[in-house]
């Protein structure tokens, strides 16, 4: 049984979900920021500048950005105080619409008493965002701030932007945690882009749509029809009882991982498809896909809950989501 958006009609659209510019501590303005991410190829970008108001809390108008090969979705890196640990909140929303609501959130310090970050994040899904946990390691959450989130979409799991500055831009542990408590999320890599340093052109999402429209891959990005890359592509994945079978970019390993150790993986020599056996995953609500190529870049599956046959969560209805 093929999963659902590989088989669903459309195209595969590259983009980046996380990016900023001169409108909060980026680089570059706006407009050169979406000239060169469509010269390197991508078909999109959510420019996410931090909400917060020592920028004025901006949700930065890319509209003009927009052509017939390139387009852009409004968003922001939303903030508010504070963590266990102290630290501000960073949360990825892309969607947002342009009046969205401000937390108290003047500048990049907690605020005692401000809102919640569980609060915000319901805020931004329910005024129509495609919400994601940004950054865990890099902002050192711990596994009761990442369950207090029950209105994400998506971890982020890869930030090169964490990567190449500090090395804490992974967060497949936060994520596995979140799936072993049955939370249906997926996950996405980015940029983290604010062209000070070589942050950008990293990581990015392959959303499945039928046009390169705001509209279209917003909604194919809260159905899940995506996965996520720093080089490989995956074109099929096909889920049996007995297997997985994957087809993709020349790899030299593929992996299937489950809940706790649970794995298969396959070694080999340009490999493009596969079958793997679920014998040791059996009793694993989950899966999810890894391809490795020969320079060491993967792309990552979001999490196949295989008695369902499909990509992607199952979400509670927005009027289930308290906001407070």
């Amino acid at each position: 049984m093929p999963t659902s958006f590989f088989a669903a009609p459309g195209r595969f659209f590259r983009g980046n979900l996380h990016a900023h510019s001169t409108k909060s501590d980026g680089a570059l303005e706006p407009a050169e920021v979406c000239r060169r991410y469509q010269a390197e190829g991508y078909d999109f970008i959510a420019m996410t500048d931090h909400f917060v108001g020592l920028f004025d809390y901006p949700i930065t108008d890319t509209t003009n950005c927009r052509n017939k090969d390139f387009t852009t979705l409004f968003g922001a890196e939303l903030h508010t105080g504070s963590m266990e640990n102290g630290n501000l909140w960073h949360i990825v929303a892309v969607g947002l619409p342009l009046d969205f609501t401000p937390p108290d959130a003047p500048h990049f310090k907690a605020i005692e008493g401000s809102e919640t970050g569980a609060s915000l994040a319901k805020r931004a899904r329910a005024a129509g965002a495609f919400v994601a946990i940004a950054h865990p390691h890099w902002s050192g959450m711990t596994l009761g701030d990442a369950l207090s989130i029950d209105a994400a979409h998506a971890v982020e799991v890869y930030n090169y932007g964490c990567i190449v500055d500090n090395d804490r831009g992974e967060g497949f542990l936060t994520l596995e945690q979140l799936l072993n408590t049955d939370r249906r999320l997926n996950l996405i890599a980015t940029d983290d882009s604010h062209f000070n340093t070589p942050d950008h052109f990293g990581g990015w999402v392959m959303v499945k749509a039928t046009e390169n429209t705001p509209e279209a891959l917003l909604a194919a990005l809260k159905a899940g029809d995506f996965y996520a890359s720093t080089g490989p592509q995956i074109d099929d994945i096909r889920v049996s009882d007995d297997s997985v079978e994957i087809e993709c970019s020349a790899a030299t390993t593929i992996i299937m991982m489950g809940q706790g150790s649970s794995m298969a993986t396959l070694h080999g020599t340009s490999m493009t498809k596969v079958t793997l056996s679920r014998e040791r995953l059996k009793e694993s609500p989950w899966v999810r896909i890894v391809v490795i190529d020969r320079a060491g870049k993967r792309a990552w599956s979001n999490p196949i809950w295989p008695d369902l046959a499909r990509f992607g969560p199952i979400w509670p209805d927005l009027a289930r989501l308290e906001l407070g």
